[in-house]
């Protein structure tokens, strides 16, 4: 006996079209009239505007929709995704750091608020031991100014950040003979602004900020030590290169 289906191509197709009806069952429907069929039930957890069936003239064969009203694909409820306290307390940390540390660029780059200027800057420094007073005076005005502003904006906030911290780790370096504290002349004013930048390397700006959702928000440790090894590097290298012990 032949192996094939030797009977004419309409045969196959009904018996193909019945066969398919009875697979579906109670949930088919005859689309060639867009009428339900006799042994649907309403019950049977579809909507009731389904069941009028499509127009004849439509030609639709649209399935029908899943049933409704399972209770395990009903979505959660929304949550805050974030703990707003935390960032606003980040925004503060960076309007504070930011706005003192730009104020100081500007006295530098500007001479605004009674500052000295690039060329006082590069006296001052040349007092200090520094050479090459001049290229140093615009680099760590400007580090501060643009960093400061950054930092503000939450923009490249651990770069920005860490070249903060460079600029104090000289200040501070000029000043460990002196003490501590602010009252013997010491460098207490600018240990809490370099721990303030060391603590934003790695907490990052918050989401209050123009960082937000950029890789290096969403991996804020690793970039953390990234940036505190090129800040701290940076600072330790300036000091030696342009002053030395």
């Amino acid at each position: 006996m032949s192996q094939y289906d030797d009977r004419p191509s309409s045969a196959r197709t009904a018996v193909s079209s019945s066969s398919h009806g009875d697979e579906y069952g109670r949930y088919s429907r005859d689309y060639g009239t867009g009428a339900r069929r006799d042994d649907y039930d309403d019950d049977d957890g579809y909507p009731t505007e389904y069941g009028s069936g499509y127009p004849a003239d439509s030609g639709s064969t649209a399935a029908l929709p899943p049933p409704q009203g399972f209770a395990d694909e009903r979505p959660a409820p929304w949550r805050i995704g974030w703990t707003s306290g935390t960032d606003i307390g980040l925004l503060i940390l960076r309007l504070v750091l930011g706005g003192l540390m730009a104020a100081h660029g500007a006295q530098k780059v500007f001479g605004w608020f009674n500052g000295a200027g690039l060329d006082g800057f590069a006296t001052f420094l040349a007092d200090q031991g520094y050479r090459q007073t001049d290229a140093l005076s615009a680099a760590a005005g400007f580090a501060e100014l643009v960093g400061g502003l950054l930092v503000v904006f939450g923009v490249f906030t651990p770069l920005a950040a860490a070249g903060l911290l460079a600029v104090m780790i000289n200040a501070i370096w000029l000043q460990l003979d002196s003490g501590l504290f602010i009252k013997d002349g010491g460098y207490e004013f600018e240990l809490a602004l370099a721990g303030m930048a060391a603590g934003l390397v790695f907490t990052g700006p918050g989401r209050v900020s123009l960082d937000n959702g950029r890789a290096w928000f969403r991996h804020s440790v690793a970039a953390g030590w990234t940036c505190l090894l090129v800040g701290a590097g940076a600072g330790v290298g300036v000091y030696l290169f342009y002053h030395g012990l």
